[in-house]
Order: structure tokens, then sequence, then C-alpha cells
């Protein structure tokens, strides 16, 4: 993994929202919107998260799985990359990717009992072709930087890193792979707007603390806003009946 953020491939790779948000013509021939793209990307994503819990891997390697996961999606269209497919083949290559390999088989049978439909209970040799595809369609950019490390320096720093604080702001992280965040921003300020958010939340003051670390308030500010609307909305976002309609319209596997 590269060492340095600002020299990585994950920076030069970062987009912003509005081309994030664009929906392939593939797609589009399908009735999907933005709002059925993110729908299924977020489902997808918490997919990964109880295939994760089952095979018992890393918290680090989900959230690079959710990442690889959304990073097809900003290049390549659903109807060719079948999101029940590509969701658990980003796990099986982040876990490779993060040096905490997950057996293919072991992960089959995961996914099989996890899918009451006969059409979405893949095979070992249906995630390895997969592989290949994802890693042609990511362009073999594997490195991704995760809030997390700094996350851990950064409450360190501003004398916050109790064990309340930790949980807190850690449990928001997790909650931002639910959301486009990690293609956008750069992680520290995803870090930071979690602290902010968990600052007011536990009536913290770190007005001065922020002030010394001389980031752009605003962007903090609009990232902790995103997550914020995010939860208000998350009830009717995940309304079960919602995401079924949005992948009803992918139609079948191939």
């Amino acid at each position: 993994m590269a060492a340095n953020f600002w020299t990585s491939s994950h920076f030069k790779q970062l987009l912003d929202q509005d081309e994030v948000d664009v929906v392939h013509p593939l797609d589009k021939e399908k009735g999907i919107t933005v709002e059925d793209l993110r729908l299924i990307k977020m489902e997808m994503a918490n997919y990964i998260w109880r295939l994760a819990a089952q095979v018992k891997v890393r918290q680090r390697v989900v959230a690079t799985a959710v990442t690889y996961m959304r990073r097809v999606y900003t290049r390549k269209s659903m109807i060719e990359y079948d999101p029940r497919l590509v969701a658990p083949t980003c796990l099986y290559l982040a876990a490779k990717a993060e040096e905490s390999t997950v057996q293919a088989r072991l992960l089959v049978f995961y996914i099989k009992k996890q899918s009451s439909d006969e059409k979405y209970r893949y095979e070992i040799k249906d995630i390895l072709e997969m592989e290949m595809k994802i890693l042609e369609a990511i362009n073999y950019y594997l490195v991704v930087f995760h809030p997390y490390r700094s996350l851990s320096q950064l409450l360190q720093d501003a004398g916050l890193n109790d064990i309340h604080m930790t949980q807190l702001t850690w449990g928001l992280v997790n909650d931002t792979y639910k959301m486009d965040l990690i293609l956008v921003h750069p992680p520290h300020l995803i870090a930071l707007a979690c602290i902010y958010i968990a600052s007011v939340l536990r009536d913290k003051d770190t007005t001065s603390w922020f002030e010394e670390l001389h980031v752009d308030m605003n962007v903090v500010k609009n990232i902790s806003m995103e997550i914020l609307d995010f939860y208000e909305n998350y009830k009717t976002i995940a309304d079960e009946r919602r995401v079924s309609v949005s992948l009803a319209k992918l139609g079948s596997k191939p």
C-alpha cells in the first residue's frame, strides 16, 4: 500500500459527487435513477458487511471491499456488472489486497446460505471470473486509504481518545461507507467530520482544537451535514420494498 495519501492513486482518483452520481447509459435504459444507484450500493455495502461477519475478516477488509464496489460503479453499469455478484467478489478481492485471505469456497458457502434465490447462489468460478472483470474495471487501482488511522491519531491529539468517543466516532466512520464519501473526500477530512459530530453530541468543546488544525471547516461541516442527512433519511432510504424495487429494475442474472 502506498505510504502517502497525497501521492497515491486513491488521491488521484477522487471525484466530485456529481461524477459519482452519473447513471450509466445501459442502466438508464432499464429505468435506473440516481436514487436507485445509491440505494443498491447501500444495500450491497450492507451485504458485504453481513458476509464479512460470517467469514470473519477485519473491519479494514470490509471498508476496502465497499470502496472497490463503489469504484466499479463510477466506471461500469450494474446491468453488465450485477451488484449481487460484484459485492461478494469485492470482499474476496479486498481480503487478498489486505493480506487477510478468504477462501473462495468458504465465501461461496455463505453466499448460498444467505441467498434464498437460486439465481444468485453463485459458484467459485463466478467469483473468480468477476474478480478479473473488477480488476480491469477499477484499472487495478487497489490502494485505499481509510479514515480509521487518521481518526485514532486525531482523537489522541485532541485528548478525546476515551472509550466513549472512540466507539462513537468509529461507528460514525463505519456508517460513512453506506455513502460515497470515500470516493469524494480525503480520509482525514471524513475522520474530522465524524469527530465534529461526536463532539457536538457529547458536548465537547473542540473549537480551539479545530482552529489549530488549519483545515477548511466549511468542508468538514459539509461532510458532517451529509452524514447527518443520511441518518435522518435512513429509515426511508433503507426500506426493503424500495430496495427490492430498485434491484428488480436490473432484471435476472444473465
